[in-house]
Parts: C-alpha cells; structure tokens; sequence
C-alpha cells in the first residue's frame, strides 16, 4: 500500500507580540520585548563612584571570583523520569555578599510544551508560595498587588525549542534567596530513544554544583547514553549506574573542574546535559501499566519494513521567502532528495499567487530525476503569495485527500510556527521547525528520518473488558518508525482483575492484531522498592496527554460553541492538575498575600533569548522606551480590580532612515511624512545630528551594494557612530559588531549577544540580531536595526536603519540631515493634482522660502514587521531633498565618524 505524503515547506511571518512585564523589586514597569539584559560577566561599564569587587570562597582552596560579591552558593537539578513521565526540579541558592542591594535573576530554559507545576522562592526569611488561578484572575490579582505600590510582576516563558521561565529580586547586603521551580513532561520517543535534556547555564562559578537524573522503567532499559556536549571538558565528570530497570546519572563538578581554564572565573557549565535511552521491546510490542486508578499503554513494534512512499514537495515560493530562508529551503530540499529509497515516487510543486509544477505525475526516485529536481529547485525566485492565513488554510482543506498526510516545515525564526501544526494536525501529519542558526542538514534528516518510514496506519486500540473514561490517544493516525502511540486512561479498580488490550493495525496491506496484558502487581511492588519512583507518573501522564490532546483540538474546533466546551474541559483539568497552560496563570506571594508575582504561559510561538542565572545593578525599567519595538495591540494590566486587558498603540511617529537611505522625517505639528532620499557614494560620511551645544552626535558611513542594478548602485549605512561629549563616550555600530568606548576602556559585543550595558546616563541594550537601543537620561533615545540578506545574494549587503523619536531636548543649536527637524520648520502643502503616475498625486510644498513640487509615496518602517515592513505614506522631495533640507546634501559631508559639522 503506498501512501501520498505531501510535504510543505513555508515561511509564515507573524506580526503578533506577546503581553509582557518583568518582575521587578520596584513599582517602574516596561514591555519585557523592549528590555534585553546583561550577559553575565560581559560588557559592564562599573560607575566612577563604585568599585567592581571581587570576593574569595570554595572548597579545598580554590578560588572562586564573584562580581559585585555576590556568591551562588549552589545550583541543583534534579529529574525522575518514571515510565516516561518526567519531573524536574530546579533549585539555585544565591548569598549578596556585598554592601549595596543587589539584583538576582533567576531565568531558566524548560523544554517546549513542559508544563510549570509549582515555583517558591524565599527571599531573606520571606517565603513565596504559588498557586494556580483561571488567567483573568491571575492577572487581576497581580493588578491589585501592582496597584498598592506593592512587589509585583510577571515571569513568563516564551518559546523556542525551549521555553524561558524568568524572575528577578532585588535583596539586600547580607540577604539570601532560594529558587526553586518544578516541571513535568512526558518522554517522546524519537527515532528508536528518548531523549532528556536539561539546560545547564548558572551563568557563573556555583560553590556547589549537582544534576541527577533517575529512569525508573519497569519494563527494562535497553541501553543508556550520555553523550559529549560540552566537548570533552567535562570527561569523566558524569557518573552513570545502570540496572535491568533503573539507572542515576550524576553530574557534579567540582569548582575546578566548572572553570572554562585553570585561571579562568568563567564557568564552562554552559550548554545542555542530555540522557539517551530506550526500552526493552524483545518480548512484546505493548506494555499496558497500570497504577493507582490510571493506565497507560505504550505501543511501539519493532522490525517492521518502511512501505514505498508516494511523496509530494510543495514548497512556498512568496516574497516572504526571499534571501536566507530560500537558500535554507533550497538546501532542505537537496538533502531530503538524497534520502529517497529507489522505490518511492515524488514530485515537486512551488506555489505563490500561481502554482506550477515540476513533473505532472509522480516520477520514481531515480538518481538521474532527483538531480533533475534539484536543477529546478536551485532556479526557483520568490515572488507575490498569499498572506491571509485562513485562506491558506482553506486551500489547503479543499484539495488535501483523506489518504494524504501534510508535514509542514517552517524555516527560520519568523514562522508563524503555531499556524503550521494547526495545518499538520488538521491533515494527518506533524509540523517541525527548522533553525537557521544551526545545522539545517541534522535538523532535516532527523526530521524526515522520523515521518520517512511510516509503519503503520489506522492503528486502533480496544478494551474490552473494560468501560473505559477519559481514554487519551497521542498520535497522528500512523505509527512513524522509531516513534511510539501513548494511549492513558482511567479505570475502575473495584471491577477488574485484569487490563486487557487489542491492538489493530494496517501495515502495507497486512492487517496487524496484538494482544497485551497488564499485571498491576508486578508494578506496584516494583514502584514500592524505589524512593525515586513517582508513585502519581499514571495520573500525570493521563493528565499531561489529555491536556495537550484538547489544547490541539481546541485549535481546530469548527464552532465558537465548541471551542467553548473544550476550554472549560482544559481549565477544569489545569486547576484540578495544578499545571500552567494557555488558559492559567501561577499567581506566586508572600504569606501575608501583598507581594505577588505572576506566571502566565506564552501565547503563541514566539522565538527568544536564552536563559541564564544573572545579576546585575538596577535600572529603572522605564528607561527603555515603548516605541523601540511598537506592536500594533500590545497589552497591559489595568490596575484595578478585576482589569481587563488594555489595548493601546505606542506613539508611531519617529524619524527614520531606512534602506538606500530613504529619510523620512515625521513633522509633528503638522502630522506630516516628509521624505527624500540621499544618492551618494561608497565610503562617505553623513551627519545626522550634531549638536555642539550638548555634546551629542550622530553619523552614518555609507556602504554600496556589491554591484550596480540597472546602472545604479545602491548606498546604504553600513556604520553608525554616536559621540555623547558629556560622558566621553563613543558607540560604533557595524553590520558585524557594536563597539563602545569610554576614555581608555573599549567593549566590543557582537550582534549575536543579548546584553545592557550601563554608563552614569547613558543605557545601550542589545537585542540579539535585531536591535540596539540607546537611550541617554530616560527621554532621549535612538534605535538601530539590523538588516541581514542572504551572504550570496549577487546585489544586496548587510545594512542599518535607524529610528529617533522627535523630542524638544535638543539645543537650539542641532543641526544635521535629522537634527534640524527636532525644532520643526513651518510648511504649507496645498494644490493635490495627479501626478504623472495614476497612483502617485502631486502637490506644491512651501517650505523655508522654497516652494517644491512633492509626490504622494510610499516607504517602510520595519520595527513591527522585520521581513515586508510596514508601509508608511509621506509626501516625496526630489533631488536629494533640495529645499527641504538647508543647503545641499554634500553639506552634510564629515571627515570622520565622530567628526562635528561644520556650518558656515
């Protein structure tokens, strides 16, 4: 029996934000998307007034360097995983050492679709205790403790392949804190193993450092591995003891052995520990488990042959696909040809607003058509697409068969990944997301090694001596070689001696019929002898199933109605489970309930930094402005009783220059877009603000686009310098770093860091590979953003936009192609008439003694939507913005980057 299996590989972009605030020791809150914190140990200016001290404690005389003294003390996990069902526990224990308070955060990475089961945190002799509440009250009880001025704040993850789950405190000298944070999954079995992973990053030297790990499995463990991840520092360090059916890892450093080098003070504890291992299934292909009132039942046969493969490609080709993500997909693609077997068929179809096909029919996997393939692949250009996602959906409805199953990879980190496993789950096939910043070719063949060998179809599974409630069945309608089917339940075990099983399955055209047995004895004694074992594992797997078994259907739910009876079914089981889902929040306070904190799930997929444990002095949150990265409805608590959600828009009106520089320069009193661009060459320096009287400059280099296109070559900024004279400080940002100086200290971070750095009144915040944010006395700021393309693009570079909202703090004296905005001219648009072009109006602009004749356009804002942009209208001056600006653009001309103009 072959089967069809299509295959879409796209690119959706996603323009939502989530609803965020940081837990804060203060009442100043900002949106957690604007803040980006300080790595540890990296990039701090220490001010004049403060002394950057270090402090000596360890074992056996070893020398263990804390910044600003303040000692962690310990740093522990711990996971029991018991037939699957994994807990783990993790628990940091932090001492401020020094003189002054200090901030403590705690931000951890748990695994995506983890469930959080409880948090406490004790801070000086001040317990915090949590509890799971519905997500309005949640939220309003936060309100209210925000609304006395009392401690309070949200920790929230966000998600990845990991989840962030993220605290901070601010303690006093001599205080101590204690975290501790519980979760629970349920082992995925992967390509013949399961796979534990804990992401280890205390982010500094711990005086004591434990991972153990505990696999309770009553049905055997067939092998156990631990591979090398953190390339052989710490050989020999884990310790691994094995039985028939319980194994222990233990990791425990030593603070010598955490050093990254015998002298260093940076701790090599960076990365993810991670525990390989399978079952035995020699004997029988089910194992049915049954325990206090719940069972669970396994199902994954052995040696069965993969059946041929009818395989469809059908690959997004839109506009949202251009640059890296079509070389990725390109690459993706060649890599899953090469993993034909000679008896699959397949062809290749690339879509946007048009469909076309490689071969109409499907062809067999021969060397000679997938080198022919490939050829077409690697001549694909983006172009057009649709973008309106129900649409998609909706096609995609109508023309899939019952027989055909949807995989959807989504490359890159702006996919809207949530919308591609609504679209796989909908047609019988899985969704995986492809990380740009890793090796796609892994990536992919793990993936397609997965859903390539399809074993089974139709599986079916029957109880028959037993009236069965609540059964949960976690699979996609096939079994995938290597996978397995969990399916959990309760019973009733006042009427049952034994659980009995019948499996039915289709394996090509040879239908499969399996018998499987329980016996709870033999469990229950097994279970009883280990300290370790989770005698509760039946009822957490059957709850931890069932809840992301609704949560999928509720996705697809066809009516309002519906959708409203599965959520009533999710919240039911989330309060009864204590687990935080979409639908709940973990309100965490004191005992006194004044103090609170909120834990709230993350709402959709949205890609983020990594966690780590770290500290650094305070800032006030505020300091980082709202318009840095304005999203069209953010959402913030009201703080009153019973808030709803507020929705507002941030201020959108800035001066921005973006692409080959198009400026755009916002006029606030006459609500204005005014724009022109600046045609100049490779090398020259522009200024962009200068103002003498305050000592604060801005320039641009320019940087050309590796060839001509239609005669012309493009300039962009490839470098911006900003020189704030009262502090003596100098910012250089380049398309590859951002360098900051300060008299004879330099720190250089590289776009692929998340740090803040603070000087005296300046605060700089990097946003991995997207944003720096400056902003000097909490009312002046200015934001770059990053632009990547494709290394190979024949034509276009790597290049900067720049973003400064008007503001009245500069002198009167500010000059530059921006500056001279800040204090704004008068102008008079009047006469609109067509212009040459239909779309494009013409009108007469009287300005600084000039009169212009401007046209109506277009231009982008990129700071919602990085990929399209946003589409700004202004009205056009020709020439360079003769008229408009004073004197001609090479005026602007400077020496060097941190060179004032000179004005006649």
């Amino acid at each position: 029996m072959n089967r069809l299996t299509c295959f879409l590989i796209c690119v959706f972009v996603s323009e939502t934000q989530g609803f965020e605030i940081p837990t804060s020791g203060f009442p100043e809150f900002a949106e957690y998307g604007n803040l980006v914190e300080l790595t540890p140990g990296k990039f701090q200016f220490v001010p004049e007034n403060r002394r950057y001290q270090r402090s000596v404690s360890g074992e056996s005389g070893e020398t263990m360097e804390e910044a600003d003294q303040v000692t962690l003390y310990s740093y522990k996990v711990q996971s029991t995983i018991t037939s699957r069902m994994a807990n783990t526990v993790i628990q940091t224990k932090v001492v401020n050492n020094s003189p002054e308070p200090q901030n403590v955060v705690f931000d951890v990475q748990i695994p995506k679709g983890a469930f959080i089961s409880n948090f406490s945190m004790t801070v000086d002799g001040t317990t915090f205790t949590s509890s799971i509440k519905e997500k309005t009250v949640g939220r309003a009880l936060y309100s209210q403790a925000r609304a006395k001025g009392k401690t309070a704040g949200l920790v929230r993850s966000r998600a990845l392949d990991m989840e962030n789950f993220k605290t901070e405190v601010n303690i006093l000298p001599g205080a101590k804190v204690q975290f501790e944070l519980h979760y629970q999954e349920v082992k995925r079995r992967k390509l013949g193993s399961y796979e534990h992973r804990l992401h280890l990053q205390p982010g500094r030297l711990a005086k004591h450092l434990e991972v153990d790990v505990w696999v309770i499995e009553p049905q055997g463990i067939k092998f156990l591995h631990v591979p090398d991840t953190f390339d052989g520092h710490f050989d020999g360090v884990p310790v691994i003891s094995k039985g028939r059916q319980k194994a222990h890892l233990s990791f425990k450093p030593s603070v010598a052995q955490q050093r990254k080098c015998s002298n260093c003070s940076e701790t090599a504890v960076d990365g993810e520990l991670v525990v390989m291992y399978d079952v035995n299934r020699e004997e029988k292909a089910g194992e049915l488990e049954v325990f206090n009132g719940y069972f669970v039942h396994f199902f994954a046969p052995e040696n069965l042959d993969p059946i041929p493969k009818n395989i469809l490609f059908v690959i997004d080709v839109s506009g949202s696909m251009w640059g890296i993500k079509m070389k990725q997909t390109v690459e993706a693609m060649k890599t899953i040809l090469d993993d034909l077997r000679a008896e699959d068929q397949f062809s290749v179809v690339d879509f946007n607003h048009h469909i076309r096909t490689w071969r109409n029919d499907l062809v067999s996997a021969t060397k000679t058509q997938i080198a022919d393939a490939k050829k077409y692949i690697e001549k694909i250009q983006p172009s057009g697409g649709e973008l309106k996602l129900s649409k998609i959906q909706k096609n995609v409805k109508q023309n899939i068969r019952d027989n055909i199953s949807l995989f959807s990879l989504g490359i890159g980190f702006d996919v809207d990944y949530d919308f591609l496993k609504r679209l796989s789950n909908e047609n019988r096939g899985i969704a995986q997301r492809i990380y740009g910043n890793q090796d796609t070719s892994s990536q992919l063949k793990k993936f397609y090694n997965q859903v390539s060998t399809p074993l089974l179809r139709n599986v079916q599974f029957n109880y028959p001596h037993l009236s069965v409630s609540d059964v949960t069945q976690n699979s996609f309608h096939n079994y995938f070689g290597g996978s397995e089917i969990v399916v959990a339940g309760k019973y009733n075990p006042d009427k049952l001696e034994q659980l009995q099983s019948i499996i039915t399955a289709t394996s090509a055209n040879t239908e499969l019929v399996l018998e499987t047995l329980a016996e709870m004895d033999d469990l229950e004694d097994f279970l009883s002898k280990d300290k370790h074992a989770d005698p509760d594992f039946t009822r957490k797997l059957w709850a931890y199933l069932t809840i992301n078994q609704l949560l999928a259907e509720r996705s697809l739910a066809p009516t309002a109605a519906a959708k409203r009876k599965i959520t009533k079914t999710i919240l039911q089981m989330s309060l009864e489970h204590h687990i935080v889902t979409p639908l709940t929040a973990m309100v965490i306070e004191n005992e006194a309930g004044d103090e609170r904190m909120l834990a709230d799930a993350p709402p959709q997929d949205h890609s983020c930094c990594s966690g780590a444990l770290y500290y650094g002095n305070k800032v006030a949150l505020s300091s980082v402005p709202s318009w840095v990265n304005p999203s069209p409805t953010p959402k913030i608590p009201m703080p009153v009783l019973g808030a709803r959600v507020l929705e507002a828009t941030p201020p959108p009106h800035v001066m921005r220059v973006e692409n080959d520089p198009h400026f755009i320069i916002y006029l606030p009193k006459n609500e204005k877009n005014i724009c022109f661009n600046i045609d100049s060459e490779p090398g020259k320096i522009l200024n962009l603000v200068s103002d003498p009287e305050s000592g604060i400059l801005v320039n641009g280099q320019l940087i050309g686009a590796k060839k001509p296109k239609n005669g012309k070559l493009s300039t962009y900024f490839g470098t911006l310098g900003f020189y704030f004279q009262s502090e003596d400080m100098k910012i250089e940002i380049s398309t590859k770093t951002i360098t900051l100086s300060r008299r004879s200290r330099v720190s250089v971070l590289s776009w692929s860091d998340t740090a803040r750095v603070i000087n005296q009144r300046v605060l700089v915040s990097v946003k991995k590979e997207q944003t720096v944010t400056i902003t000097l006395d909490k009312d002046m700021s200015f934001s770059v953003l990053l632009h990547r393309v494709w290394k190979k693009h024949p034509i276009n570079v790597d290049f900067l936009g720049i973003y400064i909202p008007p503001t009245n703090k500069f002198s009167p004296k500010a000059h530059g192609l921006i500056g001279q905005f800040m204090h704004e001219p008068k102008i008079r648009i009047f006469n609109e008439r067509p212009g040459k072009v239909p779309e494009k109006p013409e009108a007469s602009m009287e300005v600084k003694g000039h009169m212009l004749t401007v046209t109506r356009g277009l231009q982008k804002d990129y700071r919602t939507d990085r990929v399209f942009g946003t589409e700004v209208s202004c009205w056009f001056v020709h020439n360079s913005g003769k008229g408009f600006i004073d004197g001609h653009y090479k005026d602007y001309f400077v020496p060097q980057l941190y060179s004032f103009l000179k004005r006649p």
